[in-house]
């Protein structure tokens, strides 16, 4: 198959390149190399060498149709990501992740290709808070807790109908998404827009919603590629990491390569085609383990600052449902979280990439962010 993978460079697409010439496809990668991932805008040194590499940006239209015409499989995997910056740089996030992704919609359904399938990326992100159930009123999905709730350190979540605690629950594809940044709402405008042109072309497409990925080649230069980056960063330097709220808010980690076989199982099966996957673990996981999980991989009796603070828009819960991609196409996340974790750090030990950490946490302090 002739496959294009947008973002190719980055961290998860890097990876599906990767299989995707074992398998004996001819790949091409198409990456801007964005200066806040790749430092310098070089292109990294993982970069699978069988694959055909073209440096630019999907905002660029007339570039983007050159390379898109004969392709059979497109991964659109290019964005801007981080939920924080998307708060601040809302233009950049909505021209790329919005834009882009409308430069390429476009071009598949004005000109004649040879396009079977198309494969985007979604967030968890897009759901807000998770899915909960109450005892009595059975399952909720409620809105952000307010600034009220949380001033009173009452970090957990109620009922919106009898005001009891409730209980959080994995969150389905048909749950409601209640989008809490730009950043959310522009992969939630990206699917949307993906399926309606999908279906009115009938061109076969696929969305998958990823939760919390992990793993080696995270760009650890920029400082929104997620909490392990600035806990390693912290414990590398023999300082506490910084944890918001009590420490026992979840989220669900799931490890590149697990990421890697559900695009490959999606590409491959009919039954996939215009489905909404998530692609997770659908095991929660604290903050506060992960602080202690790190602390123990770099074998430093480091304990976590737990700072009861709390950031506005912070969601408390949300992990996946995966019922549905374990049916539909026989997905099943195999590396554990210890695991995958202890594959992260020694990746980054190897690297030495401890400048790269102190960069991240510099950058988040500046924005009030640890």
């Amino acid at each position: 198959m002739n496959i294009l993978v947008t973002g190719g460079a980055g961290f998860i697409g890097s990876f599906l390149v990767d299989e995707l010439i074992k398998q004996r496809h001819k790949v091409t990668v198409y990456d801007n190399l964005d200066p806040q991932v790749h430092i310098g805008s070089k292109k990294p040194y993982y970069l699978n060498k069988k694959a055909e590499f073209i440096k630019s940006d999907v905002c660029d239209y007339n570039k983007l149709k050159k390379i898109v015409l004969d392709k059979e499989i497109i991964f659109h995997f290019a964005e801007k990501v981080g939920v924080g910056q998307s708060q601040y740089e809302i233009k950049r996030y909505v021209d790329v992740n919005i834009g882009g992704t409308s430069n390429l919609l476009d071009i598949i359904s004005n000109n004649q290709t040879k396009l079977k399938k198309l494969i985007v990326a979604g967030s968890m992100s897009s759901y807000g808070e998770g899915m909960y159930k109450c005892v009595k009123c059975g399952l909720i999905k409620p809105d952000l807790r307010t600034e009220e709730q949380m001033s009173k350190n009452l970090w957990e979540l109620y009922c919106p109908k009898c005001s009891r605690k409730i209980s959080p629950v994995p969150t389905s594809e048909s749950a409601t998404q209640n989008c809490n940044s730009i950043y959310a709402i522009t992969k939630k405008v990206q699917e949307e827009m993906t399926m309606i042109i999908g279906k009115a072309y009938k061109i076969p497409v696929v969305v998958l919603r990823f939760f919390n990925v992990y793993g080696p080649r995270q760009s650890l230069s920029n400082p929104y590629t997620g909490v392990c980056a600035i806990f390693m960063s912290r414990i590398k330097n023999n300082n506490s990491p910084v944890i918001f709220e009590d420490g026992l808010q979840t989220r669900d980690f799931i490890y590149v390569t697990d990421i890697v076989k559900a695009c490959i199982l999606v590409m491959n099966s009919e039954k996939a085609n215009y489905e909404i996957f998530n692609v997770g673990t659908g095991i929660p996981v604290t903050i506060l383990e992960i602080s202690k999980i790190l602390a123990k991989l770099y074998g430093k009796k480091i304990l976590p600052e737990v700072t009861n603070r709390f950031r506005k828009g912070d969601v408390r819960h949300c992990y996946a449902d995966i019922s549905k991609i374990k049916k539909v196409v026989g997905f099943r996340p195999e590396i554990r979280f210890n695991e995958g974790m202890k594959l992260l750090v020694d990746w980054a030990k190897s690297v030495d990439a401890i400048d790269m950490y102190d960069k991240a946490e510099n950058e988040l302090k500046k924005r009030n962010l640890v």
